[in-house]
C-alpha cells in the first residue's frame, strides 16, 4: 500500500496520458484498481486520470493538427473519403470531443478534430467533460 501512495499517482497520470494517445491501453483500469485499492483520495486519482487523459487527448489532437492530407491519401484513403468525414466533424464540431474517452475509436476522434482543423479551446474544453465525467461515473459505480 505504501508503493501506491509513492509512485500511484505518478502511475496513474502517465497511464491516463497513455491511454489516451495511440497506445492501446486502459486508464480504467488504473483508476478502478487504484480506487477498490483505497490508494490516495478519490478526488486526487480522479483529478489525476482526468488531467492525464485530457493531456493525453490534447496530444492527439495535437498530432492530428499536424498531420497533412497528403499523408493520408498515400495511406490510399480517397480524397473525397476525407471529405464526407470531414462534413460530418464540421456538422457536430467540437461537442465530439466528448466522445474522445470512448476505447480505440477516441483517439481517432481526437487526432480527426485535430486533423479538421475543429477550434481548439471547444474541442479541449468538450473533451476535458467527457473524460472527466467518464472518471466520475466509475467513481459512482464503485461508492
Amino acid at each position: 500500500m505504501e508503493f501506491l501512495a509513492e509512485y500511484g499517482l505518478l502511475g496513474l497520470f502517465i497511464g491516463s496520458f497513455l491511454a489516451a494517445t495511440v497506445v492501446p491501453f486502459s486508464a480504467d483500469v488504473l483508476l478502478v484498481g487504484m480506487l477498490v485499492a483505497g490508494a490516495n483520495s478519490p478526488i486526487a486519482l480522479l483529478l489525476v486520470a482526468t488531467l492525464g487523459n485530457w493531456l493525453g487527448g490534447i496530444t492527439s489532437y495535437g498530432i492530428g493538427r499536424a498531420g497533412k492530407w497528403e499523408w493520408i491519401e498515400r495511406l490510399h484513403v480517397s480524397r473525397e473519403s476525407l471529405e464526407r468525414q470531414k462534413s460530418r466533424i464540421d456538422r457536430f464540431g467540437a461537442p465530439i470531443a466528448l466522445l474522445s474517452w470512448v476505447p480505440f475509436i477516441g483517439d481517432i476522434f481526437a487526432v480527426a478534430l485535430g486533423f479538421y482543423r475543429v477550434k481548439f479551446l471547444p474541442a479541449i474544453f468538450w473533451m476535458l467533460v467527457g473524460k472527466g465525467a467518464r472518471f466520475v461515473c466509475w467513481y459512482l459505480l464503485l461508492s
